[in-house]
């Protein structure tokens, strides 16, 4: 029995509990609820990295759960459907209108499809819908279908008293030409089911043709939180209206020949950008700065003009960073201050005392006397790209998004999330950074630079001057946790040929993450058992043709960026790597590059990644063991106290109606 005192102490928050649940009854009834759930398997958590824009391959590994679901279609069916069968099943819960439609084409007995369809269906319903109460399966499901669905789901067919009701419920629907909603419901039900959490382990944005389609399509996920990367970061930056983040977003846009983010998804107006262009760089060829990697076939004029706007805006990007540099001595990266290093009757520049040809010898916007100046025309258009940006409501809505699911890092179920590194001096020391005249390390850090980033967004004061200028540098600065390179070797890369100066040098971090010792410094800043823990992250694409390993440090860290943008898959191997976390253990999936949906659909061909076993947990973890059932545990806690305060008359219970 809680004793008078914890009553007392907790009065406050028992009057307001009170109110949820006035009678001694409800309170009863809501502890055995609660303790119950704890006792149900935990849920499946999916983690992905490093989407960079690809909406449609981002899309077919979130509606299938990374082999989730046809892992499920196995496990009810065994040897009792064919292969062909079970990737028929499949595509249908993946794609239900898409294969409807097929099917409609296919079957000369469209109903006994449907009959056979809606049963098969319900058996994975019933499955995957067993980690969950009905209350919640109930709230999951669309409305207008709730009781129908929930009937199906909780009657067994096999039954003698209730055989006829159920295969009538069956009947009834087909008879009533409402197959096919019924059909999509539940195969989006099962989808949804499939996944209680998703992990998204930064950089969402940049290279790909649909970042805001993936924007759109978290949006509506049930239950989603982000971690930010550094090409989410600079996004960040760029609706908040920093210059040089605007300016890096137009860049990278330019560089991959994808400028359909902008326009189409933001409305963000070029047409500024193309008028300077045509006056300026008119007689400039531009020939280091035509597109690479293009997602779509471009014409010789789109090229050309692509090129024009990507060597302007790249000058400008210079200029407007110089300002940032100046202006933040203590970011200490007076390094890139490459404009006024170069010689421009030579057509040469010297860096660290060696000096290089540029293969680009024209700079019509230059003004030699002071080469970090903007001209009056590129003020005009970057003033007019700005109001572009902080006016686009569809990326405003996107970015407030980002902000409020998203953060530096996350905990959750032991497991520690972030998108690049940890900052590191050696392997059990934490590297010191000066943010705005103080110095910080290890969690405080990434803690600090987290409330910058907000104050960037909603501030109105000089934290949100200097939070700009601070999220600048977590896209490209050497002390950036979510960037974590030497240097952003980008006016090398474009303006000059030699490769030896184009080199990033990772950090000790990312060069040292078979450590042990560092891995568990880390786990402890963070209070988590080095133990069970485990670090996630992404950021550096994992170089399989070359045999790197996804699994660091004998399971402690694991780095899911296998390779999702287009760009990289030559370079790894693969097409990105997911994570799932269910109650049996991690699992990694591997996959291989996505073409379209409709090549799935022509095939018929489920997908299904290799998958690896990371860790078996032994015994099934239930919800108890998570953070989720942490919380449960302190409700039930409350409650237990409401009930004493009942049965004390401490606090009274509402009149029964």
């Amino acid at each position: 029995m809680r004793s008078f005192k914890d009553i007392k102490e907790n009065l406050s928050i028992l009057n307001l509990l009170s109110k949820q649940y006035p009678t001694l009854e409800s309170a009863i009834n809501e502890i055995i609820n609660l303790q119950a759930i704890l006792k149900l398997p935990k849920g499946t958590e999916h983690f992905l990295s490093d989407i960079h824009g690809e909406h449609e391959a981002f899309t077919h590994v979130l509606k299938n759960g990374s082999g989730v679901i046809r892992s499920k279609i196995d496990e009810v069916f065994l040897s009792s459907l064919t292969e062909k069968d079970k990737d028929s099943l499949a595509i249908l819960i993946y794609y239900p209108e898409e294969k409807l439609d097929i099917e409609k084409n296919a079957n000369d007995d469209l109903c006994d499809w449907y009959r056979v369809t809606l049963y098969r269906l319900i058996e994975i319903l019933r499955v995957v819908s067993s980690k969950y109460t009905r209350s919640k399966v109930r709230k999951a499901i669309a409305p207008g279908f709730v009781y129908i669905i929930e009937e199906l789901l909780n009657e067994q067919g096999n039954i003698k008293n209730k055989l006829d009701y159920y295969h009538g419920i069956i009947n009834s629907i087909i008879e009533m030409n409402s197959a096919d909603s019924f059909i999509i419901a539940i195969c989006n039900l099962i989808q949804r089911l499939s996944i209680d959490k998703l992990h998204i382990i930064g950089d969402i944005y940049d290279r790909g043709p649909g970042s805001e389609k993936v924007m759109d399509t978290l949006l509506n996920y049930h239950s989603v939180d982000i971690q930010w990367g550094n090409h989410d970061i600079v996004w960040i930056g760029a609706a908040a209206g920093s210059l040089a983040c605007i300016a890096n977003v137009l860049r990278i846009g330019l560089k991959y020949g994808n400028i359909t983010t902008l326009e189409q998804g933001y409305g963000i107006n070029l047409r500024p950008l193309i008028t300077f262009v045509l006056e300026y760089y008119k007689d400039d060829p531009c020939a280091h700065f035509y597109p690479k990697n293009l997602y779509k076939e471009v014409n010789q004029n789109d090229l050309t003009l692509f090129a024009k706007m990507h060597k302007a805006i790249t000058i400008i990007q210079f200029k407007l960073e110089s300002q940032i540099i100046k202006r933040q001595k203590d970011f200490n990266i007076q390094d890139r201050l490459l404009l006024d290093k170069i010689d421009y009757e030579k057509g040469t520049i010297k860096i660290n005392d060696k000096e290089y040809e540029l293969n680009d010898k024209l700079f019509p916007t230059i003004d030699l006397k002071n080469p970090f100046k903007l001209s009056q025309a590129e003020e005009e258009l970057v003033n007019l790209l700005k109001k572009s940006f902080l006016n686009s409501q569809t990326l405003q809505r996107h970015i407030r998004f980002l902000l409020s699911k998203g953060s530096m890092y996350l905990i959750s179920n032991s497991n520690l999330l972030y998108h690049g590194c940890m900052l590191m001096k050696d392997s059990k020391t934490f590297a010191e950074v000066k943010i705005d005249g103080a110095y910080y390390k290890g969690k405080e850090l990434v803690d600090v630079m987290g409330r910058y980033v907000s104050a960037a967004y909603f501030s109105h004061d000089s934290k949100k001057d200097y939070g700009l200028d601070l999220i600048w540098y977590l896209w490209c600065g050497e002390s950036s946790p979510l960037f974590a390179k030497n240097k952003m070797a980008t006016f090398e890369s474009y303006l000059i040929d030699d490769p030896s100066i184009h080199k990033e040098q990772n950090s000790f971090y990312h060069l040292n993450r078979e450590n042990k010792d560092m891995c568990n410094t880390i786990l402890n800043e963070f209070s988590l058992d080095p133990e069970i823990s485990h670090i996630i992250n992404g950021h550096v694409p994992v170089k399989v043709k070359k045999g790197e390993d996804p699994v660091k440090c004998g399971g402690k860290m694991i780095v899911i960026d296998g390779g999702f943008a287009l760009p990289y898959h030559d370079t790894t191997g693969l097409a990105g790597y997911t994570l799932i976390y269910n109650s049996y253990g991690m699992m990694l999936a591997s996959h291989k590059p996505f073409t379209s949906k409709e090549e799935v659909l022509k095939n018929q061909n489920s997908t299904l990644p290799s998958r690896r076993i990371v860790e078996n947990m032994g015994l099934r973890e239930t919800v108890k063991n998570t953070d989720d059932g942490k919380i449960l545990e302190g409700q039930i806690e409350n409650l237990k106290l409401l009930v004493e305060a009942y049965k004390t008359g401490t606090i009274k219970e509402s009149s029964r109606k």
